[in-house]
């Protein structure tokens, strides 16, 4: 088959696209195509995100899921798919629907199933968790907060001049209903077929000093998988959860590349509506 063009990054919480804006010009520079698509609503910048957070009180991920499914599905060729932190559950959810030519996922949040919680993992999201109210609310960190969970190897300045760039509230809603998945019966918003053998090739990367979403969660998570298809893990010592703006991100990212462009599939979609 003919290797991917085109590269799709799908952001997490308490971030937008802008959070890939070194990755994107990155790849660009190497002669890919970049799309980062956002929710929907997240259409505005980050000033306007936090001027207004409505559309992030209104998130929920299934609409997220099927709007990424979209701009994936509209695309000629299966693309790179990368997700950072819950644009890691997303491409996961996509990868198992058939969505993508290959997944690398970055301290990627778990998809249903995987019930490692660490307590550094419950401390960064206390913020939303504290309060059953916050599922129809958009919360978002303090500075303290936020240098914690996702900027704990940066010095406090630098972190600042990250928050105030990158961070906006995330939707309590999806944050508590991942929560509450593992204690429902059935199959919830964040659900894979983990014995799939069609889904398409999958990297976790996981930095060292990761405080909202681990090793120990990722781990976990790639070991769920049992289906017969390539699923790897590799960490990189050192590195917080806002990894793509981490110092040495070119190196991870050319790394990254390199492991999707040796393991791409032709993957094809599967039935509309499937789950």
């Amino acid at each position: 088959m003919t290797a991917p063009d085109t590269i799709v990054l799908i952001h997490g919480f308490w971030v937008t696209p802008r959070s890939w804006e070194h990755w994107k010009a990155h790849y660009e520079a190497k002669g890919f195509r970049v799309l980062t698509p956002t929710y929907p609503g997240y259409e505005v910048e980050v000033e306007a995100l936090n001027a207004d957070p409505t559309p992030i009180a209104e998130a929920t991920l299934p609409a997220i899921v099927a709007h990424m499914s979209e701009v994936v599905g509209a695309l000629e060729t299966p693309p790179i798919l990368i997700g950072h932190s819950a644009g890691g559950t997303i491409t996961q959810i996509l990868l198992d629907r058939g969505f993508g030519a290959v997944g690398v996922v970055l301290n990627s949040a778990p998809t249903e199933g995987v019930n490692v919680v660490p307590l550094s993992q419950v401390r960064s999201t206390w913020a939303v968790l504290k309060n059953p109210a916050n599922r129809h609310r958009a919360v978002g960190l303090t500075e303290e907060q936020w240098h914690y969970a996702f900027t704990n190897t940066f010095s406090a300045e630098e972190s600042r001049a990250l928050y105030l760039r990158y961070h906006v509230p995330a939707a309590g809603r999806i944050l508590w209903n991942s929560v509450l998945a593992n204690l429902m019966p059935g199959p919830q918003d964040a659900h894979v077929d983990y014995s799939n053998d069609a889904r398409p090739p999958l990297l976790f990367v996981s930095g060292g000093e990761d405080h909202i979403m681990p090793p120990s969660v990722q781990r976990s998570n790639a070991k769920h998988y049992r289906g017969d298809t390539v699923t790897e893990v590799v960490e990189h010592p050192g590195y917080p959860h806002l990894l793509p703006a981490s110092p040495g991100w070119e190196r991870i990212a050319d790394e990254v590349l390199e492991w999707a462009l040796a393991h791409a599939t032709g993957a094809q979609r599967k039935v509309t509506g499937a789950q």
